[in-house]
């Protein structure tokens, strides 16, 4: 804990601060107002971002019990009567400033991580391997960021003798404020690749500036694989301890001599043999794919490094497992919602998780199912009073407790039901997973928000198979983190009065309407669009409170539309006639949004329209247009600027004579997710977000900005060996002339790999690898050619498209657009919902 008055010094707060109780103890740190723990020891930081500043929601903060402020300025309105106020000009480089103070009272072993890829993951190994000889603290999940290191180094306590903190960066002259905060002992380099190129002029000045972190390192631990790593370190660091694993340089301190296929071992395990100062090592590690190879063998070194004995080396590594890195949503049976975060459990992933619960309970009831707290460092008495204090400030109605040091929770938890608080009459025990499937009724969970949390030896993943709405394997995985980006990504386009709508109609572009219509509401958009008034209902029942555009109302939808507050986009003059007539004698009535032709030659009321659009809305008066607008038909094509320019052109007469005859000014908007990026100039009152959203653009400039949000997946079913002359799939037509290992994969045409990327022309991603879809894709299922991937195994991951393979590819083998590879995902593929 420290005092205001600490912190008001450490953070340079300045002239016209108000300190009215200079003693007050802060032992939290908060940014976001929606989750408030603990708010009589917490300070505030209002930090301004991409989407939102952080001084709109200070009051809130306020409301939900917080007294101590850093701001930038006092916003309108607030009353700082009973609160501590610290102004600076920046709140980021505060909140910085006062992490780095804090890590420079802690005289312990810190290890500082970073790299392209695979920071998580080592880090996460490192922890799993450290944690039974030392009391480790790690960061949450990848809290690597500017906004991230400060909060994981703010966790260092007294009982910890040892961290873990990885530190990622995205463009030049972020690093060295990480670094001034994690302050690392030890440096880890995992690898340079092309993730973030776009923010550095070069490999070499981004490989310089990762660097920068291990400036106060006295051991950095590498690769020397790659060249120009080996080289900047070597030069840099002359003067440490510099230790670097490899398959090729003999010299290395650990040389990896051969890795094969483990002996006994389940399928997929490797055994590594490798030579450490002159010495024969050898572990075996339960994955075969490069990427884990790589990440373990940099665990190894550590390993080795701090001298812990071959035989505890090789039974923790052996026991590695897989790191999830994001934390999942999807709908489950009888009208529940699942969290699935059933991979890791400690204190900071536990706070992370319930904050994600209580923005997605979506007003259900809130059940968590919570395991042991193994490998913690912390004596069990004081880690479980920590988890019931926590407890009592989070929406969590019901408690299931899994494991046997779990029990000593019932001791802290009140017995008395206090108001919206977990009480022990509340709370199931049970001794492990197989207890709680084979004595409680799944109807328990009907109509609930299920968070998952757990270690993994507990197998969580048992209870989620059980409450899963859909067990197809195939899934579209939506990452919710990526989308958040997206929006800020647009919204910092646009001035600061400009308001966003954004469509979500074809189930969001088969992303799944509800779910994304609600991350939506959170962020504050202004509108929502759908294409047809089914669409609007479906949401309006969900929950959806946002103003929704219906984009091609029909008549006999009106009755609908005016039931649910539909507003309804009109194009014509028949439309408008047959509005009237629903809406006749009515009160409350949905305002309109006039479309407008310009140029696309779709839909819109043309110019020879308005003077009987002028007249109707004149005699109907009491009819509101909220909105006019018109549709660029080639926004993103430069060579078609002109013409974008016309339909701008004609777009502003015909709002300028509606105004006239309104006698206000409705919204309007023209421009689209390519318009929002290219043409400022025309954002007018508002803006469409469409495809945009999910990180997809025809321009090469604006997709490097934009996070790809969607990945569908499928898994090997099954490999076959097909002698040389055989055929695959139906028509008997895919021969060869050699013997091949053909997978058998769990999408087919009726789940949207449609026919024509068989045949060789798509090719889907096994272990990294391309595999080209051979014969025909079958209705359920594909055949892919996997004979050059021979690690490759039933139950592998299949990539169909992701980030790091394009949408672009299979739409080009479908010869069409990326618009129609997603809406024809079907209904059957699982979407899951993820986060980091």
């Amino acid at each position: 804990m420290y005092t205001i008055s600490d912190i008001a010094s450490v953070i340079g707060a300045r002239e016209g601060s108000v300190i009215v109780n200079g003693d007050a103890s802060i032992s939290y740190l908060q940014f976001d107002s929606r989750n408030i723990s603990f708010p009589a020891g917490s300070l505030f930081f209002a930090l301004r971002g991409l989407v939102a500043d952080g001084h709109q929601f200070v009051q809130e903060a306020y409301e939900r019990g917080v007294r101590n402020f850093v701001l930038t300025h006092i916003p309108e309105g607030f009353s700082t009567e009973g609160v501590n106020v610290l102004l600076v000009d920046d709140v980021l480089s505060a909140l910085q400033r006062l992490a780095a103070w804090h890590r420079r009272h802690f005289d312990v072993e810190v290890f500082g991580i970073t790299g392209s890829n695979g920071k998580t993951v080592v880090k996460e190994w490192l922890y799993q391997l450290l944690s039974p000889d030392y009391r480790v603290l790690r960061s949450p999940r990848s809290y690597n960021s500017q906004l991230g290191v400060p909060l994981s180094v703010w966790r260092l306590h007294e009982g910890v003798d040892m961290a873990l903190f990885e530190a990622g960066i995205s463009s030049s002259g972020q690093m060295e404020k990480l670094a001034e905060i994690i302050e690392p002992t030890r440096g880890v380099f995992t690898m340079l690749g092309p993730a973030h190129d776009a923010g550095f002029s070069g490999r070499a000045e981004k490989l310089e500036e990762k660097l920068k972190l291990f400036e106060s390192a006295q051991t950095i631990y590498y690769g020397c694989d790659q060249g120009d790593v080996q080289d900047a370190i070597r030069s840099r660091f002359a003067g440490k301890r510099l230790l670097c694993w490899s398959r090729w340089d003999e010299g290395a301190d650990l040389y990896l001599l051969d890795q094969l296929p483990a002996d006994e071992g389940a399928e997929g395990d490797r055994r590594l043999r490798a030579r450490f100062r002159a010495q024969e090592k050898e572990v075996i590690i339960p994955f075969s794919d490069r990427a884990s190879l790589e990440n373990a063998m940099l665990c190894w070194l550590v390993l080795l490094d701090m001298e812990l004995p071959d035989q505890i080396i090789a039974e923790r590594m052996a026991e590695l497992e897989p790191v999830a890195m994001r934390l999942e949503l999807r709908p489950a049976i009888n009208g529940s919602v699942l969290i699935n975060d059933a991979y890791n459990n400690d204190l900071a992933s536990l706070e992370i998780a319930l904050r994600f619960l209580e923005r997605q309970r979506r007003g259900l009831p809130g059940v968590l199912v919570l395991t042991d707290i193994l490998q913690s460092g912390e004596e069990p008495e004081k880690l479980y009073r920590e988890v019931a204090r926590l407890l009592k400030e989070q929406p969590v109605d019901e408690l299931i407790c899994i494991g046997e040091e779990i029990e000593q929770l019932r001791a802290y938890l009140p017995e008395q039901q206090g108001a919206g608080k977990l009480t022990a009459g509340r709370v199931r025990f049970y001794p492990d997973t197989a207890a709680l499937l084979r004595e409680l009724e799944f109807s328990f969970f009907a109509g609930k928000a299920i968070l998952l949390k757990g270690a993994r030896k507990f197998q969580l993943e048992r209870i989620a198979d059980r409450l899963a709405e859909k067990v197809h394997q195939t899934a579209l995985e939506i990452n919710l983190d990526a989308l958040r980006h997206n929006l800020g990504v647009f919204r910092s386009m646009l001035r600061p009065d400009v308001r966003m709508l954004v469509m979500v109609k074809a189930a969001a572009y088969g992303s799944g309407a509800v779910e994304m219509a609600r991350l939506l509401e959170q962020r504050q958009v202004a509108y929502l669009g759908v294409a047809y008034a089914d669409e609007g209902v479906a949401l309006r029942q969900a929950g959806i409170k946002l103003p929704i555009m219906v984009m091609n109302p029909e008549p006999g939808a009106f009755a609908q539309m005016l039931r649910y507050e539909l507003e309804p986009e009109i194009y014509s003059l028949s439309l408008l006639r047959a509005y009237l007539r629903a809406t006749q004698g009515l009160e409350n009535i949905p305002g309109i949004h006039l479309k407008l032709e310009t140029g696309m030659h779709r839909l819109g009321l043309e110019a020879e329209d308005l003077p009987g659009l002028k007249l109707l809305l004149s005699k109907h008066n009491y009819l509101r247009v909220h909105s006019v607008f018109s549709h660029l038909s080639a926004s993103e094509q430069e060579s078609k600027d002109a013409f974008t320019r016309q339909q701008a052109g004609r777009f502003k007469e015909m709002y300028e004579a509606l105004v006239s005859a309104l006698g206000y000014r409705p919204l309007a908007h023209l421009l689209n997710s390519e318009g929002i990026a290219r043409f400022p100039d025309l954002q007018f009152d508002m803006v469409r977000l469409g495809i945009g959203f999910y990180g997809i653009s025809a321009r090469e400039a604006l997709r490097k900005q934009l996070q790809f949000a969607l990945s569908l997946k499928a898994r090997i079913s099954q490999i076959k060996t097909v002698a040389a002359g055989e055929p695959v799939g139906y028509g008997a037509e895919a021969r060869a002339e050699q013997e091949r290992h053909i997978a058998t994969v769990s999408i087919g045409y009726a789940d949207g790999l449609l026919r024509m990327a068989g045949n060789g022309r798509f090719s889907l991603l096994v272990r990294g690898q391309k595999a080209p879809v051979v014969g025909n894709v079958c209705m359920d299922m594909c055949m892919i050619d996997v004979t050059h991937i021979p690690e490759a195994a039933e139950g592998d991951e299949v990539i169909v498209f992701s980030e790091e393979k394009p949408i672009e590819e299979l739409a080009q083998a479908l010869r069409t657009i990326p618009y129609e590879v997603l809406t024809n995902i079907s209904e059957r593929v699982r979407r899951v919902y993820v986060v980091g």
